[in-house]
């Protein structure tokens, strides 16, 4: 086995290989507004998982995910040739749902934020259905000493 640091640092230089070769190299017409965003590799380094977004619609994604599988090979020997690692490991795309994810998180915040606002405006107009203070105080003018002179106990 390898030690995480090093699949962590040959991660991130696949990520930045591939990331590069997205914008000068590959010229496909298929391919739209790609985003490299994360990369992982096997502990014994022979697959990698490279993660993208696409910005546009589902079919640009589509479009976009064909163009990356048919340069898979050109991006491996790329990747295989800057890296210098023995076995160069085999790339999988995958789509990354994490902005997907969270546009629809700032949906459900913003949706709780509005409900707490018109919680906080029904608040400001409802009164106590008791008295405003409901905890009993003691009395004040009641003497902490007894007739004989010790202090009383109260609880």
């Amino acid at each position: 086995m390898v030690d995480a640091a090093r699949a962590r640092k040959l991660a991130d230089r696949i990520q930045q290989i591939v990331a590069e070769m997205l914008e000068r190299r590959i010229k496909d017409p298929r391919l739209g507004f790609v985003t490299i965003t994360d990369t992982r590799i096997t502990a014994d380094l022979r697959e990698a998982t490279v993660f993208y977004t696409v910005f546009g619609s589902d079919a640009e994604r589509a479009d976009s995910a064909a163009a990356l599988e048919s340069a898979k090979g050109i991006i491996r020997s790329e990747v295989g040739k800057q890296t210098g690692v023995r076995f160069t490991p085999t790339l999988t795309f995958k789509h990354d749902p994490i902005p997907e994810n969270a546009r629809a998180l700032d949906e459900l915040f913003a949706a709780a934020k509005a409900r707490d606002e018109e919680v906080a405006r029904q608040a400001e107009s409802a009164s106590y259905a008791g008295e405003a203070d409901p905890y009993k105080k003691p009395d004040e003018d009641e003497d902490e000493f007894d007739s004989d002179g010790a202090e009383s106990r109260t609880t």
